[in-house]
């Protein structure tokens, strides 16, 4: 069992009728890369203050280790914050904001310069050491900002969208400097974002959080590839998943779905591990690259295929996004950019084996394993 860095046990936060954290509980485990994902307003900063100790819990605690540091002060959590904004002091130079720390725990001279100049080089803005923040790019800032956490040798680190300041290309760039730093240190690192690309590439677990909670606690595969509910399925994913609304029929030991436009063949229920149960109103759900397109010219019909025509094209480069129409039902379809569609052009359509989602529409959770 991994060693718990960081455990918050029922932590909430009220502003007035608001729960903005709302009995919360997730274990960390040490050397991790945890990220806070979700849109917002679903509490993911709230949860970084509190844990910081920027902000006073209306409930619960939290333990560093087996330390419960509910009531510490900032300054003796060891952790160390880098925020959205950088909050670099704009009259210091590079260096000596990266000091800043050391010097109001009065550490020695030397252990400050030595300490700064290891963090400066492994960061490579030893060259930047002179610079005040105006005369340095957003990428330089950046950086700096991550040197002022690093000299202090935290415990964890704790970021808060650090990266949203930033163009695509270098906002791309900063997250494999981060994971390879976090690699390299070791380090527990707990990271908020709304952006899940950033969640993705960077987590060993991600907590999907809404309305102050965490609906779902996982890899980013678990999250990608088994979503417990609807709203992790449409939340996590470029394109979204596509849904489609109908019904389960069983026949002769098989599972069909059918809606008003679609009738698909889904195979055995033990085949699609279906949990027991009667489900009269259930959301298809499958993500693009599990769409397979062929023509229609074959009198094959595989599990899982389906009619339709094509609505849309969507040329991304890398890939040709395909919007599909059977009916009212919509499906997205992801192929190599050197397939030939035409609009319009009737196509079938098969759901990759072991690929489809379904959740109960009612209650909105996933009813297959």
């Amino acid at each position: 069992m991994a060693d718990i860095a960081l455990r918050l046990e029922g932590v909430s936060r009220h502003f007035g009728a608001v729960r903005a954290v709302d009995n919360l509980s997730i274990d960390i485990p040490s050397g991790s890369f945890v990220t806070l994902l979700g849109p917002s307003g679903c509490g993911k900063s709230t949860t970084l203050s509190l844990i910081a100790g920027l902000d006073r819990l209306d409930g619960g605690r939290i333990l560093l280790g087996d330390e419960d540091i509910t009531l510490t002060p900032p300054n003796e959590r060891r952790m160390a914050m880098v925020f959205q904004n950088y909050a670099l002091y704009p009259h210091l130079t590079a260096h000596d904001n990266i000091a800043f720390g050391l010097k109001l725990q009065h550490r020695p001279a030397a252990e400050i310069r030595s300490r700064v100049s290891a963090v400066a080089e492994a960061l490579d803005i030893a060259h930047l050491m002179k610079r005040k923040p105006g005369q340095m790019s957003g990428g330089q800032q950046q950086r700096v900002a991550l040197g002022r956490a690093l000299v202090k040798e935290p415990l964890v680190f704790l970021l808060d969208e650090p990266f949203s300041n930033l163009d695509a290309g270098l906002r791309s760039r900063m997250r494999t400097e981060v994971k390879h730093l976090h690699l390299r240190l070791g380090t527990t690192s707990v990271f908020v974002t709304h952006d899940q690309e950033e969640a993705m590439t960077l987590s060993d677990l991600i907590a999907v959080m809404r309305d102050g909670k965490v609906v779902q606690l996982g890899t980013s595969r678990d999250i990608y590839r088994k979503p417990r509910d609807l709203y992790v399925a449409t939340f996590v994913g470029k394109p979204k998943m596509s849904l489609v609304d109908g019904a389960l029929e069983r026949s002769a030991g098989e599972v069909r779905f059918v809606s008003p436009d679609l009738r698909i063949a889904l195979g055995s229920p033990a085949a699609l591990g279906l949990q027991d149960g009667t489900w009269p109103k259930v959301a298809l759900g499958v993500r693009a690259e599990d769409v397979r397109l062929r023509s229609t010219g074959s009198d094959e019909q595989p599990l899982g295929s389906f009619g339709a025509s094509v609505q849309l094209l969507e040329p991304i480069g890398s890939d040709t996004f395909v919007e599909l129409a059977a009916g009212d039902a919509t499906v997205v379809a992801r192929v190599a950019p050197d397939v030939r569609l035409e609009i319009g052009e009737a196509v079938q359509a098969t759901l990759a084996p072991g690929r489809i989602h379904l959740f109960d529409r009612e209650r909105g959770q996933r009813i297959i394993h």
